[in-house]
């Protein structure tokens, strides 16, 4: 399986293709090429920092020579005037590279800065925060990892790390007791370490995985419960599995699902409600 390091390089590889094309005609038509400059990362509104260490990867992939200072590191507060980091480098690089870098941190940071809202809400109770998989395509690896620089957890990745028998997998497969059988001989029979998370959307459903899934589920998904169901939900399960509440949590709610003790609530809107954040790369004079 690729790294991060090697998925983020294979973004950024296809993101600048993408972007300069046959030739950045804009700067090859008015700057040397041999020109070295300098710039700086300025914040323009409050929030939380995040990308910083992509926007270094982004900017040593396309010249392994440049140098950026880090005056901010990702998960920092950042207020509008700060200065996160000083790039010297190509003019061209730091021209070619500026949209990308842009694009990157300021999606980023709005997505830490939601996140950030979200875990402030759940200190002091035990609950940890999921994102899923609403994401943008091709561009999931780095709305993740802004979660988890906000102070998120990272669910699982993709279809392959994780078995999640959803409701479409359920009544396609004739039920609950059907779909956990059938997803526990097909994890042992090709030999895959991957778990398997079922969702229930009443507590008749969570009454049919404790009869059969234990040794076989290692999280409970409660998906739709208000938190009174989420409670005696948590009361069936007594702590045979994990458990998570999804579907519908805000930041106005998610407190009194935190209450009930759920380990974990997934909220989709962290990454597909979030709003870029204003960040500006200005060349240094």
């Amino acid at each position: 399986m690729e790294s991060f390091q090697e998925k983020l390089g294979q973004l950024i590889r296809e993101a600048l293709r993408e972007d300069i094309g046959p030739g950045d005609h804009s700067t090859l038509c008015c700057i040397e090429p041999t020109t070295r400059g300098r710039a700086v990362l300025k914040v323009k509104q409050e929030g939380v920092l995040a990308g910083v260490a992509v926007a270094q990867q982004i900017l040593k992939f396309k010249e392994p020579d440049s140098s950026v200072t880090v005056l901010m590191e990702d998960g920092s507060p950042m207020q509008s005037g700060d200065v996160a980091f000083e790039v010297a480098a190509l003019e061209h690089t730091i021209l070619q590279c500026e949209r990308l870098v842009l694009n990157c941190m300021q999606r980023m940071s709005g997505i830490a800065t939601l996140t950030r809202k979200y875990t402030d809400k759940l200190k002091g109770y035990r609950t940890r925060l999921l994102d899923t998989r609403k994401t943008t395509p091709n561009f999931r690896l780095l709305e993740k990892e802004a979660v988890r620089i906000g102070g998120g957890v990272n669910h699982r990745f993709g279809l392959y790390d994780m078995i999640m028998l959803k409701d479409n997998h359920i009544d396609y497969a004739g039920g609950i007791e059907n779909a956990i059988h059938k997803a526990h001989d097909y994890v042992q029979r090709n030999r895959l370490p991957i778990q398997i998370e079922i969702e229930t959307r009443t507590l008749e459903d969570v009454r049919k995985v404790m009869t059969v899934g234990k040794g076989k589920v290692f999280r409970v998904m409660l998906d739709n419960f208000i938190p009174e169901q989420i409670t005696e939900a948590l009361r069936i399960i007594g702590g045979s599995f994990e458990t998570e509440a999804s579907g519908g949590i805000n930041l106005d709610t998610i407190e009194s699902y935190a209450a009930t003790g759920v380990d974990f609530v997934s909220v989709g809107g962290l990454i597909h409600q979030a709003q870029s954040l204003d960040l500006s790369l200005k060349a240094k004079i």
